[in-house]
């Protein structure tokens, strides 16, 4: 079923749309929040908040900005790290801080920076940016990411040495 199509039975019936949906992308959420959360429990947990908020947020999707499963992958990655830093403030029981409030200047910065990585990435060959994303994006282990692309986790390694390499020399970091 296309994108289009589960978005249209979700307006027209959204029970039977949620439905659906869940089954046809189920197994990516799970695969996303389970790369993220190793406990079972906290995984299980963290679905049931990606559902609801799928259930809330679903109506938002715009499908000019990306494929619905690109949606649903940050929806789901971001819900697991949220969940994954609640579990390790509760488990410092610490307080969280307040966010730090950036200067207009530092705001451009922080923007222009986050643009320069995305076209960098961008710019990379398929199988370097899918590396790179199930590292730094996805949080998955090195062998993971070796075994479901074919490679050696020295292979992936290398690659993962070199990408590193790459977006300090082209984003301007250090020289080491």
């Amino acid at each position: 079923m296309t994108d289009a199509e589960l978005l249209r039975q979700f307006v027209q019936n959204r029970d039977q749309g949620m439905e659906l949906l869940l089954r046809q992308f189920t197994p990516l959420l799970r695969y996303v929040i389970s790369g993220v959360l190793r406990d079972t429990q906290d995984a299980e947990d963290c679905f049931s908040e990606v559902s609801l908020a799928l259930w809330q947020k679903l109506d938002g999707f715009d499908p000019e900005k990306g494929s619905l499963s690109a949606w649903l992958t940050a929806i789901a990655r971001n819900a697991a790290m949220n969940h994954l830093k609640a579990r390790l403030r509760r488990e410092k029981h610490q307080p969280e801080e307040p966010p730090g409030v950036l200067t207009p200047e530092q705001e451009v910065l922080r923007r222009e920076r986050a643009e320069q990585l995305r076209d960098t990435v961008a710019n990379l060959s398929d199988l370097d940016r899918k590396i790179f994303y199930r590292r730094y994006y996805y949080l998955q282990p090195i062998g993971q990411i070796a075994a479901e692309l074919g490679l050696s986790q020295r292979a992936v390694e290398g690659r993962l040495y070199r990408l590193r390499q790459r977006l300090r020399q082209e984003l301007g970091g250090d020289d080491a």
